[in-house]
């Protein structure tokens, strides 16, 4: 007879089962003390820390300063799902004046950040140069996928806030926007801090040419996959069978596509979504598809910060006293103060102008540029650089997550007032 092992622990198991474990707790627990939307992003990471550290025989996931490709390739499809699913959640477009917010966000705040973030990197951190400005660029853009608390709520549900509006659009369209910097971050670490050998080329290219790109290749997406749900075949129009799948292929080849011809697929796939939601506004499948990719969104996410908070203890192994100090000031100033710089002169309320300054949640965008960068050049502070990131994710997350529905009830009953 053959010796079997009736209880063996086979390790990839016992991993399903502890995040099985971890969903529902992170999601469970809060509503014993809250009837609010469960504050699930922090609690999946901390939980996901605490099970690499107390639970024997889990399999180690891939460091990412060593291993990127599989952090970036995951952290980019949740992006991508997110970013489509942000544009698709605008019902109207409305007049210039309700985009000023966002413009401004995008224009001021955002390049604010990007400056505030690099001098800490230099001045205190020890960064170079280049690797300051990565650190700027990873830092500075708000995260589509943990911001879902402060954004917009689906297709047809109507009654945006303004300060929805304006998280809702930002996160879209600033993971796109941060990518010129990304590139000059690359370009500063090969070529040197000498912008008269390439600063034209960088902005002829990374900032104007990309941008238009993706800014042209999602409109034509929206064109292209609104008639094919909506037109063709006129017999059996493919909206009515409810299916997503068709549309989230076509947010993956309007995204592959943009990326093949040097265009910024993360803007392409925002402008797809806030575009095709123009197309036969009042259908019902803009309903159906929001909910099919936030599903999809939603698992990719768990999964992702669990994984996130998994390897936290090696990243942490590098984290120094002055990092937590630059994450900190970067959470409770420099965004803040950005903001509301960025937001002098609109029409907004001053509470509504603190929120949308305080609220810029910083997440899986900024895993994606990490390994990105990491992928294509070595960094010397490279360590540093996740140490000090994965701290600010840990802390955003913590800091927004338990207090955003509070700051979302305060502006909802000053309304009702």
């Amino acid at each position: 007879m053959q010796n079997h092992e009736f209880f063996a622990l086979e390790p990839y198991h016992l991993a399903l089962a502890v995040i099985g474990v971890i969903v529902i707790l992170a999601r469970w627990l809060p509503r014993l003390v809250s009837k609010r939307e469960p504050a699930a992003a922090p609690l999946m990471i901390l939980l996901g820390a605490a099970a690499s550290l107390l639970i024997p025989g889990l399999p180690s996931l891939p460091d990412p300063r060593q291993t990127p490709l599989p952090w970036e390739l995951v952290s980019e499809l949740t992006v991508i799902i997110a970013l489509f699913g942000a544009g698709l959640r605008i019902d109207r477009i409305g007049a210039w004046r309700k985009w000023m917010p966002t413009f401004r966000m995008l224009a001021i705040a955002m390049p604010l950040t990007i400056f505030a973030v690099a001098f800490l990197g230099v001045g205190f951190v020890g960064l170079t140069a280049a690797g300051a400005i990565l650190l700027g660029a990873v830092l500075a853009p708000t995260d589509p996928v943990l911001a879902s608390d402060v954004q917009v709520g689906p297709p047809h549900e109507g009654a945006e806030h303004p300060v929805r509006f304006t998280l809702t659009t930002e996160a879209g369209l600033n993971d796109g926007l941060a990518f010129p910097f990304v590139y000059l971050g690359l370009i500063v670490a090969a070529a040197g801090l000498q912008p008269t050998a390439w600063g034209l080329e960088w902005l002829a290219i990374d900032v104007v040419y990309r941008i238009a790109v993706g800014v042209g290749m999602g409109w034509l997406g929206a064109k292209a996959l609104g008639y094919i749900l909506f037109v063709v075949p006129r017999g059996s129009i493919l909206a009515e069978t409810g299916s997503g799948v068709i549309a989230l292929a076509g947010v993956l080849l309007c995204y592959g596509s943009t990326e093949m011809i040097e265009g910024y697929g993360f803007i392409a796939v925002a402008i797809l979504g806030l575009t095709l939601r123009r197309i036969e506004e009042d259908h019902h499948f803009h309903r159906r598809l929001h909910d099919f990719s936030e599903s999809i969104e939603h698992a990719l996410t768990a999964l992702l910060l669990i994984a996130l908070g998994s390897v936290l203890p090696l990243l942490f192994a590098d984290l120094t006293w002055t990092q937590v100090a630059v994450a900190v000031v970067l959470l409770v100033i420099i965004r803040p103060l950005s903001g509301w710089i960025g937001l002098l002169g609109t029409d907004l309320p001053r509470r509504d102008r603190w929120v949308i300054s305080v609220y810029g949640v910083r997440g899986i965008g900024s895993i994606y540029y990490l390994c990105y960068a990491g992928k294509n050049m070595e960094f010397v502070n490279e360590n540093s650089l996740w140490a000090l990131v994965g701290l600010v994710i840990l802390l955003s997350t913590i800091m927004h997550g338990f207090s955003v529905g509070w700051a979302m009830d305060s502006l909802k009953e000053k309304k009702q007032r």
